[in-house]
């Protein structure tokens, strides 16, 4: 008897975690699904699986989705009881989303018209209990459409026809499924979906409690959140080895380590200081030379990081990858693992004197103090970049910085006060001071390293959390509260992240 081929039968069918691959699917099928209403569009699904990806699943039934959801973490009790759909997932971008909240927000779930007798919705649903069980959350919290009101708006309201539909003498498919999942009705919203005709804007707000959740001591409200920052201001000067330069930088590295820091930031390109003793007349030849220290320089800050238990911003470095030589700022955290940024903008000066290259990446990362963002001198002042990290969820910006005089010294704090102030985030400036006499194009400096708050009552007067005195080597250490800052965000005297008019313009990243 020959064996049967039971490959040709299987058809698989797996939940998972959105990738950015599925995108346009997911588009297209929400279209199918929703036809009067706005799609998705690509950068908000990309905002999904920057901020939250664990929490952003599909269905994949023989290689095609055919169901998706999408939701964030929040602190229900912060939110209005009448609070829109705009309001809970800021406009799409959940850029709100709070790692530490007590509740899973599910912010849209819909499966592929073709495949409604699947049991798929059931799927994704079971696939956010499970998370709520995993992360140990207190519910599931989602706003429902009621999309078959409006052929009984005349005859009742809203809250009768809810009744109607939970004692089963109406059918509404959204209202049903939710109560067949074990979802208890809350309230019912109103205007919570602008574009959705047929509920006529209502929606039915339900509760799935996890019985398995258990409150923890770390989840309880918090009154502040520091996170102690130390800015070096760092001397340029002659030095003779790189053994010297590495002594310097573990002397600030400690310092910032007795203070017990979170972050220590380093200057741009105060590297090439070891400029000093390799004596090298042509710029664009010096620093091709510079680029042979570049795994000295990484091996020792990574030491530091670890050996000091302090997450620092290895000011940046000129590394050359392919041929091509980058400004690379270095994120080394204190568990030993290592991210970098491209300088994205580069001056004028650096591509007549040395040849640099930009980079192509926008990047924000976690560490164990909330996400942060790096953005190089220049790149500070393009304003578009710091909405960009912001959105993704940076709650500190940090700018190393080199600056031969004055006027432009003022670029790069003018432009971080800004910053701070139109994104509600923390800026923090590290620049470099002193003389380097014998190296071309690197000759002066000038430098007056600070901490920036935005601008409100709950911070420091003038919106400057600390600053160094100009022109010499020193340290200036704060402590920037991440709490107050989410609470500036939430109910500030002005919050302009939620107040952008997004319906009027959007910053948009390209495809490279």
């Amino acid at each position: 008897m020959s064996d049967l081929d039971l490959s040709k039968f299987e058809k698989k069918i797996v939940v998972r975690n959105i990738e950015k691959a599925d995108f346009e699917d997911i588009i297209n099928m929400q279209k199918l699904c929703f036809p009067n209403m706005k799609p998705w569009e690509i950068e908000q699904l990309q905002s999904h699986v920057d901020i939250f990806p664990e929490g952003q699943f599909c269905v994949e039934y023989d290689g095609k989705i055919i169901g998706s959801s999408s939701s964030l973490i929040v602190n229900f009790d912060e939110y209005d009881d009448q609070h829109t759909w705009d309001e809970i997932t800021d406009k799409g971008y959940i850029t709100n989303h709070d790692h530490e909240g007590y509740n899973l927000y599910g912010i849209e779930v819909m499966v592929h018209p073709e495949y409604r007798d699947m049991k798929i919705g059931r799927r994704l649903y079971e696939a956010r209990k499970e998370l709520a069980q995993k992360l140990n959350l207190k519910s599931i919290i989602i706003g429902g459409r009621i999309p078959n009101y409006h052929k009984y708006s005349k005859d009742m309201t809203p809250k009768e026809y809810v009744k109607e539909v939970i004692n089963h003498n109406i059918y509404d498919p959204i209202i049903t499924f939710q109560a067949r999942n074990g979802f208890i009705l809350k309230r019912i919203n109103r205007k919570y979906l602008p574009d959705d005709k047929a509920s006529l804007q209502y929606a039915t707000l339900m509760e799935w409690n996890n019985i398995d959740y258990q409150p923890t001591t770390k989840r309880h409200f918090k009154t502040a959140f520091p996170v102690r920052t130390c800015v070096i201001q760092y001397m340029m000067k002659k030095i003779n080895s790189f053994q010297e330069f590495k002594n310097q930088c573990e002397y600030f590295v400690d310092v910032a380590s007795n203070y017990k820091s979170d972050f220590v930031v380093f200057p741009e390109i105060f590297t090439t200081q070891l400029l000093s003793f390799l004596e090298e007349d042509s710029p664009s030849l010096a620093i091709r030379r510079l680029t042979d220290y570049t795994e000295d320089y990484i091996q020792i800050f990574t030491d530091f990081a670890v050996m000091y238990n302090v997450n620092i911003i290895g000011g940046s470095h000129f590394v050359e990858e392919d041929g091509e030589v980058y400004n690379i700022a270095y994120l080394f955290r204190r568990d030993g693992t290592i991210e970098k940024q491209y300088k994205l903008h580069i001056t004028p000066n650096e591509k007549k004197w040395w040849g640099i290259s930009p980079g192509n990446e926008i990047s924000v990362f976690d560490t164990d103090c909330g996400k942060i963002a790096i953005l190089i001198c220049y790149d500070i002042e393009f304003p578009e970049l710091s909405r960009l990290v912001v959105e993704k969820g940076a709650n500190i910006i940090f700018t190393p910085f080199c600056t031969d005089e004055r006027q432009g010294y003022l670029r790069v704090r003018y432009c971080a006060q800004a910053r701070a102030v139109e994104n509600q985030v923390y800026t923090v400036i590290a620049g470099t001071v002193g003389n380097l006499t014998q190296v071309e194009n690197m000759d002066i400096q000038y430098a007056q390293s600070a901490i920036f708050t935005p601008s409100d009552f709950a911070f420091p007067r003038d919106g400057i959390m600390g600053e160094c005195s100009p022109n010499i080597e020193m340290v200036v250490v704060g402590d920037l509260d991440l709490e107050i800052l989410r609470r500036s965000r939430r109910s500030g005297t002005v919050t302009l992240l939620k107040n952008r008019r997004t319906d009027l313009y959007e910053i948009k990243v390209k495809e490279k």
